[in-house]
């Protein structure tokens, strides 16, 4: 089974899981558009909060009703795919930019579920490079501060992100800087020293916040829980 159908099969898993009148978090990427589409085939009386503009114009093609996050309560379920799925569920995300919206979406949420093909569940997060959302305005300074950080981590210097058009900006207006690790030793401990940097918005350390995982594998799909 091909990557792309493992995570086919979990997105159509987790969109089992959606019950009429929740309010639903949609997630950003490849593996989150096969939940979107799956769920948009089922035709449920829901209100949906997309993490990202390229979610949200997606979920209206496909005719499901979105709400902002500020005009709902709480969000009953949501649903996102991981670059990274590590022990304990812990998880890389920001592959797709949307990190700090994902993120907003994931603390609203009561209950998280992560999507994912086999490969993405590794035995320490870091192989994939930790995504970082900064603010554009001298963002060159906070990056010279995150490599101080990481240095501290024996991590290598974050780079910038970009594409084929120029520096890649945020759906918020802000940058990425990818932090290359290898392995992230302590996941904790680093998450919490990036949020003392003026200038960093967030980044892509999903600790503690996923409910459980559905795997795409060629046996079918399997559940994990932290």
């Amino acid at each position: 089974m091909s990557a792309d159908d493992q995570k086919r099969i979990s997105g159509e898993a987790a969109a089992q899981l959606v019950e009429p009148g929740m309010v639903v978090g949609l997630g950003t990427g490849s593996t989150a558009a096969w939940f979107v589409k799956a769920l948009a085939a089922r035709k449920l009386d829901i209100r949906a909060v997309p993490t990202s503009e390229a979610t949200a114009n997606l979920a209206r093609e496909l005719g499901i009703p979105l709400a902002a996050l500020d005009d709902v309560k709480s969000i009953d379920l949501t649903v996102d795919g991981a670059d990274e799925v590590g022990p304990g569920l812990s998880l890389i995300k920001g592959g797709g930019a949307a990190l700090l919206r994902e993120k907003l979406v994931w603390e609203a949420s009561k209950r998280c579920v992560v999507i994912a093909d086999a490969a993405k569940k590794v035995d320490h997060l870091g192989k994939f490079p930790l995504p970082i959302e900064v603010v554009r305005f001298g963002h060159v300074h906070t990056g010279h501060r995150l490599a101080d950080i990481a240095a501290e981590f024996d991590l290598l210097p974050p780079r910038l992100r970009m594409a084929e058009r120029g520096i890649v900006i945020t759906d918020g207006g802000n940058v990425i800087y990818d932090l290359p690790s290898g392995v992230i030793a302590e996941p904790a401990a680093l998450a919490a020293a990036l949020k003392t940097v003026t200038g960093v918005v967030d980044h892509g350390l999903f600790l503690d916040l996923a409910d459980e995982a559905l795997l795409g594998t060629d046996n079918g799909v399997v559940k994990l829980v932290p």
